[in-house]
């Protein structure tokens, strides 16, 4: 079980690389607001500097107070998740995996917002003209393991509705 709980504590690390690494390269390789076609129509790479919180929500908060609060809640929101992390048992894989993808993109925007005062974002989904809220690594792992979470935790509610104890 140690072992299992090392490569958790792996996996965590190795994400929070690849999403610190994808910024990184978009920093030295994007400017502020280019945007690259990657596939026509669906998807681009646009660099942008995002004060907010995930998918943007909050970016248009320009006074300091502003940012300051939006670091103060992703601490406590850190805390949070780290509680729950620590606190899933490993034989729980599916949710220790849940939460270690949450604990991981939690960190990585941290970091950001911590070091540049910005989360880098600049995954760009679009269907023509309309587009989803720019995003980046963090995000995708924030989102992906909440429903993995939302979903265990439905799942786990109907097996106790049909398989009451005895």
């Amino acid at each position: 079980m140690k072992r299992l709980s090392c490569l958790f504590h792996l996996l965590v690390l190795f994400l929070v690389g690849l999403d610190q690494f994808s910024k990184t390269l978009i920093e030295k390789n994007i400017f502020l607001y280019q945007k690259i076609e990657v596939i026509p129509g669906l998807l681009n790479l646009t660099r942008i500097h995002n004060r907010g919180i995930i998918f943007g929500a909050f970016s248009n908060l320009h006074h300091p107070a502003g940012r300051i609060i939006l670091t103060l809640l992703s601490f406590v929101g850190l805390a949070v998740v780290i509680y729950f992390y620590l606190k899933t048992p490993v034989a729980e894989k599916m949710t220790k995996f849940s939460f270690s993808l949450i604990l991981a993109g939690a960190l990585g925007n941290l970091i950001d917002r911590v070091t540049r005062g910005y989360v880098v974002d600049f995954i760009d989904f679009h269907l023509g003209r309309y587009h989803w809220p720019y995003f980046n690594l963090a995000d995708s792992f924030i989102t992906v393991g909440g429903l993995g979470v939302i979903l265990l935790l439905f799942i786990s509610g109907r097996k106790r509705e049909c398989c009451p104890s005895s």
